[in-house]
């Protein structure tokens, strides 16, 4: 079926179709039509949909449902994910399935409303207290979003861990028409086995009772309990990277973007390969588990990246890793909310061949 969608409503429509059992929110500009659209929507199909006092009060609702093996999901923009980051943690700590989306905006501090990729180093770094990780996810496009929203909750409930799926504000109000019964494979979800639910809290009749807690106090306890998620966290890294590849196998400058960033940076690879210009573009989609092998290897063959970011430069420092020194990398950003151009892209490029 197709549909054309703004990329809010895709995400809406999306986390119903993947089996959405609670929203709770508070209200944020860019993200507002979401929380509008399940106010509307959630009540008829006898889900639960609750407008909160605040952020903090939505991440803790989620983490309430949450333990009751209930798919749960909350949405904010760049302010109110900073709030929620207790919450996070002790959802990673619980080893809570969850979904949670930033719909990202001009920062640092209220900043603006304008879309921005201000938050990646909150993203991917946890964000919180304490060493853990959510699945992070960089849709481009609308179909991306609804597909993303649609497949996060199973992905959580593979790993018991929460997803956050990130994309600027312009994504958030951008339409587009896509097919919703087309797949195109880029968040499959592998199960070699039935996923184990029986942590889940519902009620201790005519079993023994369960508890899930994150407070471990005894000696060394905690420790082996840190031990026990890196190693949750080293299989993630090993089979949920997602990323994609346009022409790198004879670029001569390989760009490297993620979300609306990667779609000018399309935008500009295809401008120039009319012109027998050879550039290349590595698209991230999971930004956690970030693609370092796969840039490492390419960083064989390419000598020179240009990192594009609406941002002063922070998915940077993963590239530099990923690279290993292998190659030169070269970065163009706009930060407050700004958005990249191609043009702008492409007199970097210029200035980085001569």
């Amino acid at each position: 079926m197709k549909k054309i969608l703004q990329g809010n409503i895709a995400l809406c429509e999306g986390a119903i179709e993947g089996g959405l059992d609670a929203y709770y929110a508070y209200p944020i500009t860019p993200q507002n039509e979401i929380s509008a659209y399940f106010a509307e929507v959630l009540p008829k199909l006898d889900k639960i949909f609750l407008q909160v006092e605040s952020e903090v009060a939505a991440i803790n609702m989620v983490f309430g449902s949450a333990l009751t093996g209930k798919r749960a999901m909350t949405t904010s923009s760049s302010p109110g994910i900073s709030l929620m980051q207790e919450g996070i943690s002790y959802l990673c700590a619980c080893e809570l399935p969850c979904v949670i989306v930033n719909v990202m905006r001009g920062g640092p501090g209220l900043g603006n409303i304008s879309g921005s990729q201000q938050d990646y180093f909150q993203s991917t770094r946890g964000g919180g207290h304490g060493d853990y990780y959510t699945i992070v996810l960089a849709p481009f496009s609308v179909k991306e979003i609804y597909e993303f929203a649609k497949k996060s909750f199973l992905l959580a409930e593979k790993y018991r861990n929460p997803v956050l799926i990130i994309y600027d504000g312009y994504l958030g109000q951008m339409m587009e028409v896509f097919d919703t019964e087309t797949q195109e494979g880029k968040l499959e979800i592998k199960l070699e086995k039935d996923i184990d639910k029986s942590w889940i809290l519902d009620g201790a009749k005519n079993r023994p009772p369960r508890k899930i807690r994150s407070l471990l106090m005894a000696e060394g306890e905690l420790e082996k309990f840190n031990l026990k998620l890196k190693e949750k966290y080293d299989i993630i890294k090993e089979n949920e990277v997602r990323v994609e590849f346009y022409y790198v196998d004879d670029a001569e400058v390989c760009l490297v973007g993620y979300g609306m960033s990667a779609r000018v940076c399309l935008e500009v690879v295809n401008n120039l390969r009319e012109k027998a210009i050879k550039i290349g573009l590595i698209r991230p989609i999971t930004l956690f588990p970030f693609p370092y092998k796969e840039i490492f290897e390419i960083s064989k063959k390419v000598k020179k990246f240009l990192v594009v970011e609406m941002n002063l430069g922070q998915m940077l420092e993963d590239v530099r890793i990923a690279t290993n020194g292998n190659a030169e990398i070269f970065f163009y950003g706009r930060a407050g909310g700004s958005l990249v151009s191609a043009d702008e892209i492409i007199n970097k490029i210029k200035e980085i061949i001569n």
